[in-house]
This record gives structure tokens, sequence and C-alpha cells, in this order.
């Protein structure tokens, strides 16, 4: 790259991190460009407006430096770099789409791991639901997990992103799709989580705890290959209906789902709770999944974040609406035990 665009969110241009970033690539405007207006759930209109700004700015490539949601649209810019004429919506996995112009992802938070995913979750403007853009080509070129970056994220926000993490690494562990090598990446990256999390929202200038968080949260993308649960289904209309963070509505959601999972299929948690460091081998199967359960309720609870949909804005008047979204999103097809609708209506009401 001459001359990239850096995509970002607005509330990243005040930071050390961002002037870390401007002392690496020099003067504004001579060498690069910036589009900073990325939503926290990002938007159609962000990819359309930043793919705009690439092109009067007469861009060669993009560095997106932020969490996830700057990390999507940084990566699906592309899309619409090599078609200007696509509408997102008409998108196509199975068109050409070698070539897409060079990314670079710098994650600011260690939650989503989008900076080695081959997707972009991006809200439509038609629907208003949230829809994921598949494409291997959408891999950066680069990815620089540097603690430093990450050093001024806020406890609340630590404890949502790597909560995020966490959430990742479980549900493509417990993925019933064949894969062992993403199924050890994913045990690996509750380990990582578990002892380093926990530092990282007490002490936010622990560079050791934010540097292994970052790699928990590479780990957890790299393992998601697999797919997902239905703890995401029930996360995505959380942030689409009630603008909630994304990592937040996962940390709410996830120990309902696993409970729901494990009373029909014991011990699918026993090598979760092992990643915990519990103490489980000789607990039969449902004591060693109740008993990781457990663990993790005590768990993001002492990271700071309050249980309960309730204490974070929702209520029973939301979830006729989340539970269609949630049953229409993809993730839930591929939970250890099958969903229906009702299932996925249930789970909102135990997570209130």
């Amino acid at each position: 790259m001459q001359r990239p665009l850096v995509v970002t969110d607005p509330g990243l241009l005040p930071t050390e991190a961002f002037a870390l970033l401007e002392r690496a690539l020099g003067p504004r405007g001579k060498s690069w460009a910036l589009f900073a207006e990325v939503h926290p759930n990002p938007v159609e209109a962000d990819v359309v407006n930043g793919a705009r700004v690439y092109r009067e700015e007469n861009c060669d490539g993009v560095i997106a430096f932020g969490g996830g949601s700057a990390l999507d649209v940084g990566k699906a810019i592309r899309l619409l770099i090599k078609r200007p004429d696509l509408k997102l919506e008409d998108f196509k996995y199975t068109d050409d789409w070698r070539g897409l112009a060079p990314c670079v992802c710098v994650p600011t938070t260690a939650g989503t791991g989008s900076e080695v995913g081959r997707s972009s979750v991006i809200t439509m403007e038609r629907t208003g639901r949230k829809a994921v853009f598949f494409q291997p080509a959408l891999l950066a070129n680069l990815v620089i997990l540097d603690a430093e970056v990450t050093l001024g994220l806020p406890a609340k926000l630590t404890a949502a992103t790597g909560a995020d993490a966490l959430t990742h690494c479980i549900e493509s562990y417990t993925c019933p799709v064949f894969h062992p090598l993403c199924d050890g990446i994913a045990l690996e990256g509750i380990h990582l989580c578990i002892e380093a999390l926990p530092r990282a929202v007490k002490n936010g200038a622990d560079v050791d705890a934010r540097g292994r968080m970052l790699v928990a949260a590479a780990m957890g993308a790299i393992a998601f290959q697999k797919d997902l649960g239905a703890t995401h289904s029930l996360a995505h209309p959380l942030s689409t209906i009630c603008k909630m963070h994304h990592g937040l509505a996962n940390a709410l959601c996830l120990t309902h789902v696993m409970r729901f999972n494990s009373s029909r299929q014991p011990g699918l948690y026993r090598r979760v709770g092992i990643a915990c460091n519990l103490d489980i081998m000789k607990l039969n199967d449902a004591d060693s999944d109740h008993a990781t359960i457990v663990f993790l309720e005590k768990f993001l609870l002492e990271i700071g974040i309050q249980a309960g949909l309730r204490s974070h804005g929702v209520n029973e008047s939301h979830i006729p609406a989340m539970a269609e979204q949630a049953f229409d999103d993809p993730c839930h097809k591929t939970n250890p035990v099958p969903c229906t609708k009702q299932d996925l209506t249930n789970l909102y009401h135990a997570a209130l």
C-alpha cells in the first residue's frame, strides 16, 4: 500500500491507541486517508460510505483499526471497491472475488477475532437484520496483534469483549462439525481466557494479560470456522433490536444455552471444565457439566458482567421479535442439539 484508508470508529480518535497508529503512518492526508464513521454495530451505510471515501481519496488498500465493527467494515469495503455497482444485499459467495484490495487488520479489543475471520457481519438497511458476508477472499493480508493498542480499553469493555472470545471458543468446541484441529485451538483459547481475562479487567495496564487475550480472541475466531451455536443466534437480535454490545449479549446468554444443551447431551462440557482448570475428572457427565456452568456463571459475575437481560434494558415485549430473528439466524443450526423457535423463546425468558 502507498495510500491506505484507515477504517475506525469515532471513539478511537482521541485515544493513545490511535496516536500510536498516527505516529507509525505519518501525517494524515499526505500518505493516508481516514474513514472514522463506523457504528458500534456496523450498518450497511458504513460500508457504502467507507468505499466512497476510499475512491475519493484514491486509496490503494485498507488498514482496519479498532474492534470487531471497524474490522468487519474495513474488510467489507473491499467488496464495493472491486464491484462499485454492487448492492450488498446482492452479494454472492460464488462470484469471483479474487484480487480484493489489500487489507491490514489491527484489533484494539480482544473479542471478536474478526481480524482472522473470512466474513463480515453487517446490519442491512432493508431488513434491519445482521447479514453474514462470507468469502475466503475477505481474509486480511496481515494481522498485527499489539497489546499496547488495547491498554486503554475500559474494564467494562474488556470484560464484554473477553466474554465474546470465551463464547467463541466454547461454542466452536461444542459445535458437532468434525474438526479436531479447531477443537484443540478452542480448548486452549478457553484456558487462556480463564487465566488472563480477570487480570486484564483488574489491571488494564497488564501487557501480558492483554497480549494473551488478543491471542485467545484470534484462536476463538480460527476455531469457529467449524461454526457456532445457539448462544450466537440469541445474541444477534439483542444487538439489532436492543442495540446491545455483541460480547455482552453472548455473555448474558451463554450459560443458559449451556444448561439447555447439557440437559439433552450430558457430558458435553466436561473438557470445557477441564480447560477452566476444574477438577471434574471423577464426576459423572451431568455433574461435570453442572460444575462447569456454575463456574462460568461466577466467572462472568467476577469480571463485572451483571447477569440478567432485564438489568441491561431488555423486557418481555422484546422477546417475540427477537425469537423470530434468532430462529432465522443460521448459528443455531450447528448447535450440538436441535433448537426450535419455542426453545429459543424459552431461553430468552430464562435469561431475563
